[in-house]
């Protein structure tokens, strides 16, 4: 167990095994269910309410067939025209053709290769999901069947209809948002690597056009540069940027937080109350009229360049090489390095309210007689901080701190509201990849589908985003919040 804290990789090495152990145990149980089954069970392998009719559950019977014959249905009128063009994406391309009689134009019976994309996909998902719901039914009439044996008691049809809105109201009371992250979340990310998987762009868009399966070669032009593929060199600049982002927005703001806490809470300071409220209305403005506004300030002929300028800042910054000679401005969002650290800037001051809250809270709970007795002990007020109040912070605000990784490898509003329509790209192997220097993965990721409908390309990255997010969550998470570490700060 020691070993596995130590090494997050063996830990989800360890996950994974127990993941595909259950799944053989699922199968197993599945497996006995059959054979050793009584004729209610083995029935229930044709007819899957005959299990429970046997045992005198006839209105659970009743339900369980019905769910049946609609899934058939489905298969007969929905998954099997579909599934049928699956491998193609269709064949017949939408044709106009004018009709002399009617004088109008008349459109074929075409394919929508989209449509039978996403159908297609729907229709495996509930396929599946009657698999596992089959083998689930079979197992537990196998399970009645063994409580009728044993002499135990078997719910009654009205127990059944009790137990739905009593001992597993819970399960009534989920079914609705269960679906909705099904449909809102689960299908869609599906549809996404499905389509990584196609030639979806502007040249290839539904239902004018006909889509076709390409296998890697999208996945083969992100990870490789040759003549006329600018993706791959895109890709490793902004991967760069994006991770280097990530950390300077997550680490900044965290500890920026932390020391404006501590210094507002801090015995000396004066009226407290009133610099942790102007704070807290800082917040209260929304970040994107915030974002908006210091992008006209610090625009070539902002404010603040007018003020630099009168101030003589410009012209010092000129003669130390950090601007150049032949401007009479401050590039702040023009320029791809100033572009950089004001972005890193200007999110400090926009996220630094919201981490000082968290962390005030998380200063007053900080056991004090830890405090005294490190005081008592000659400990400095440094050593105090590094060994008792930046232990204990990290500990409770470790998922938080994940979180706020994540989320800034995903933060779109700062990057695009203070750089659209403003930076552009001097590097002309990035615009060939309809990238620029200051865009995250996301960003990118957004103007390939809003700008230039390149859907493809779009689909792999956002699978990149969603491996590194998740590769970095888990191993985080094991790392950071894996011992018993509560008993410490009791």
């Amino acid at each position: 167990m020691g070993e596995e804290k130590k090494n997050p990789f063996k830990a989800i090495g360890s996950g994974i095994a127990n993941f595909f152990k259950a799944i053989g145990r699922y199968f197993a149980d599945f497996g006995k269910a059959v054979v050793k089954g009584d004729a209610g069970v083995k029935c229930s392998l044709l007819f899957m309410g005959a299990g429970y009719t046997f045992k005198g559950q006839w209105l659970k019977g009743i339900v369980v067939t019905l769910i049946e014959i609609a899934f058939i249905i489905m298969c007969i009128f929905y998954a099997a025209p579909n599934l049928a063009k699956f491998g193609t994406l269709g064949t017949v391309q939408r044709e106009a053709v004018f009709d002399p009689v009617t004088m109008q134009q008349t459109v074929n019976d075409y394919d929508n290769s989209f449509l039978i994309l996403l159908n297609s996909i729907i229709a495996l998902f509930i396929i599946v999901c009657f698999i596992l719901f089959y083998i689930y039914n079979i197992k537990a009439c196998y399970e009645l069947q063994k409580q009728k044996e044993f002499g135990q008691h078997v719910e009654t049809n009205k127990e059944n209809v009790k137990s739905i809105v009593g001992g597993k109201f819970h399960i009534t009371l989920l079914s609705l948002p269960t679906l909705g992250i099904i449909l809102m979340n689960v299908i869609p990310i599906f549809v996404l690597i499905a389509i990584a998987f196609t030639n979806y762009d502007q040249n290839h868009m539904p239902p004018n056009m006909l889509l076709d399966w390409v296998g890697f070669s999208n996945f083969k032009k992100l990870f490789t540069e040759g003549m006329g593929n600018y993706f791959g060199y895109a890709f490793k600049k902004i991967l760069g940027w994006t991770l280097t982002w990530a950390i300077l927005a997550t680490l900044t703001t965290f500890i920026g937080g932390i020391l404006l806490a501590m210094l507002i809470n801090k015995r000396t300071t004066k009226l407290p109350k009133m610099w942790r409220s102007l704070f807290i209305v800082a917040i209260a403005v929304p970040q994107f009229v915030t974002l908006l506004l210091v992008r006209n300030f610090f625009g070539d002929q902002g404010i603040v360049n007018t003020i630099c300028s009168d101030i003589g800042l410009t012209g010092w910054l000129k003669s130390i090489g950090l601007v150049s000679a032949h401007l009479n401005y401050i590039p702040f969002l023009t320029n791809p390095h100033w572009a950089k650290f004001m972005i890193v800037i200007i999110n400090i001051w926009v996220g630094i309210p919201y981490q000082m809250l968290i962390a005030t809270g998380v200063l007053m709970n900080i056991p004090t007689d830890q405090l005294e007795a490190a005081r008592i002990d000659g400990a400095s007020k440094w050593k105090i901080f590094w060994k008792i109040t930046m232990p204990y912070i990290l500990f409770i605000q470790g998922p938080a701190l994940i979180t706020d990784f994540v989320k800034n490898i995903n933060n779109f509003n700062v990057i695009y509201l203070l750089t659209q329509d403003v930076y552009i790209t001097p590097d002309q192997a990035l615009a060939n990849a309809n990238a620029k220097e200051v865009d995250l993965l996301v960003t990118w990721l957004f103007r390939l589908t809003n700008e230039y409908y390149n859907y493809k390309m779009a689909s792999v990255i956002g699978i990149i985003v969603f491996i590194i997010c998740a590769v970095f969550t888990i191993i985080s998470f094991s790392k950071l919040i894996a011992g018993d570490r509560e008993e410490e700060y009791q």
